[in-house]
């Protein structure tokens, strides 16, 4: 099975500044990019609003999704709103309460879509998320916003991090079995490996970050996807693809 995963797209309102960045173009040239692989799915792992959730940005995302044929699945991220993306994206029936956290059962696995978009996670959802591991007789793999380790990012760690991590983790390493995350929100591509955690971070499609240092600082504008392959021997392929981002102007 193939899957693709893209996270933190800002889109913007077209009067917004976006620091120089072409949002928009940046997502349409993704979405191309995307079809080129035929994946059998599109996971898309939240922060699709530019700085805080937008119904009519939201509206504009929805009807390219649609036309690009493939079935696609979408969480929040910190700069959306969970109910107003369930509400644009039609999966309202996906939310519990506020949140918005659903298995996402395809023909041949079962995937966990968790809800970090306050920055932390709550306690029915961890309730909810130890009940569907204990229910998984294999590895599990799930897709949330925020890495749920520190990434080694400093500026993130420090700043953004997922506030109740110690909780989530807890929750995690108690499957007996290994856990696959695929996150976003760190504006870096990184892989961190903690027991039984092989936690894959997914450049944005907005602009990259250098994660070596305390303060921000742009590394550069390529925009970035990552392909997933679930083979059918249990191996799980992962590798991210650049592609040139869009300047305003």
């Amino acid at each position: 099975m193939r899957l693709i995963q893209i996270t933190d797209l800002h889109v913007a309102s077209e009067d917004e500044f976006t620091h120089g960045v072409d949002v928009r173009q940046n997502f349409l040239d993704i979405l191309q990019a995307v079809k080129s692989f035929a994946p059998e799915h599109l996971i898309v792992s939240g922060d699709l609003a530019f700085d805080t959730a937008n119904e009519q940005v939201y509206h504009w995302m929805k009807a390219h999704f649609d036309g690009l044929g493939i079935p696609y699945s979408v969480i929040a991220g910190n700069h959306d709103e969970s109910k107003l993306l369930a509400k644009v994206f039609q999966i309202e029936h996906l939310l519990t309460g506020d949140d918005l956290y659903y298995k996402l059962d395809l023909p041949s696995h079962t995937f966990l879509l968790l809800e970090t978009s306050r920055g932390t996670m709550s306690q029915a959802q961890l309730e909810w998320l130890g009940n569907s591991l204990a229910g998984l007789n294999g590895p599990a793999t799930i897709f949330m916003h925020h890495p749920p380790v520190e990434g080694g990012v400093p500026y993130m760690d420090i700043n953004y991090p997922l506030r109740n991590m110690a909780e989530v983790q807890e929750v995690l390493f108690r499957h007996p079995h290994p856990v696959y995350v695929f996150c976003g929100h760190y504006h870096v591509e990184k892989m961190l490996c903690v027991k039984n955690l092989t936690v894959h971070i997914t450049p944005t499609t907005y602009f990259q970050m250098k994660w070596q240092q305390p303060e921000f600082a742009l590394d550069h504008l390529k925009i970035g996807l990552r392909e997933i392959n679930l083979r059918p021997d249990g191996v799980v392929e992962s590798a991210v693809v650049y592609y040139e981002g869009n300047k305003t102007g």
